[in-house]
């Protein structure tokens, strides 16, 4: 899969061993208290994931409706997948080429936001907002020997033996002190050049084309017709989004645009991929 964007993401010797045993112990106790609650991540990282971009889509803020599984609704942490398309040079089609350094990151400040859900699954209170900046990874360097065709400008993932225009990559918050209810909607918001709360527009990275404005090309991964494999859906065909483009919701923008809303009917198979971990 090359990755597309849906229409409408670790002294003395005895001193020593008994060091490691009561660490053990005490790191075993706290594992055991903590739990996955909810979680449609893909088991094993692919190479890429179908998404929902920012820029390309006037979006400020996306995410989805979740009802956790389990029994731990205390602090934890919420990790989100992305698909990467951002090149260190050049752009994702290959035009200009595609290139970036192994390894090579940016600094991104993303927020996390957790609300309350009404009874009709309208968005309710923010219960919870944290930003944190992030180095991401920008997707590696195109390979014309490998990816060619519809796949001109695609990265080669030798393990997988496929070409893709994004990579996969996760992000994961730490919520702080905080009770989750039995359901929530979570969601990110970040800047990119001409949305979010501080567009970046005009900034230095402008001046290249196609490149340098990573942020544009960072997308929200979505699940591909799986549902979670721990807790439910409790909307299984709506995000929430907050977009100034008509085009960007079911109901072509008639219940308002520019707002985080719930955009509801046309997304049915594909999920903003969230995994929520919390205490007992």
């Amino acid at each position: 899969m090359i990755g597309r964007i849906p229409a409408r993401a670790a002294l003395l010797a005895v001193a020593a061993l008994l060091a490691v045993a009561v660490f053990g112990v005490t790191a075993g106790a706290a594992d055991a208290e903590s739990e996955v609650v909810y979680s449609n991540l893909p088991e094993t990282n692919p190479g890429n994931v179908v998404s929902e971009a920012f820029e390309a889509t006037s979006t400020d803020q996306f995410g989805g409706l979740v009802q956790l599984g389990g029994t731990a609704r205390r602090n934890g942490a919420v990790t989100v997948g992305l698909s990467s398309w951002g090149c260190e040079h050049g752009g994702w089609p290959g035009t200009p080429e595609c290139t970036t350094a192994m390894g090579a990151r940016f600094s991104l400040p993303v927020t996390l936001n957790i609300y309350e859900a009404g009874p009709s699954n309208e968005v309710g209170a923010l219960l919870r907002s944290v930003t944190k900046t992030f180095n991401i990874p920008y997707r590696p360097s195109e390979n014309d020997k490998k990816c060619t065709g519809e796949a001109h400008g695609a990265w080669y993932d030798g393990a997988l033996h496929q070409c893709f225009h994004g990579k996969y990559t996760k992000i994961t918050f730490a919520v702080g002190k905080f009770t989750w209810p039995a359901k929530a909607i979570v969601s990110i918001a970040f800047n990119t050049s001409d949305y979010g709360a501080s567009p970046q527009r005009p900034q230095p990275c402008n001046s290249e084309p196609n490149g340098g404005c990573p942020y544009d090309s960072l997308n929200v991964g979505l699940t591909e017709e799986t549902g979670p494999s721990v807790g439910s859906d409790p909307a299984p065909a709506g995000v929430y989004q907050d977009s100034k483009w008509t085009g960007a919701y079911c109901d072509n923008g008639i219940g308002g645009t520019g707002v985080f809303r719930l955009n509801d009917g046309c997304w049915t198979g594909y999920q903003p991929l969230i995994r929520v971990k919390a205490t007992i």
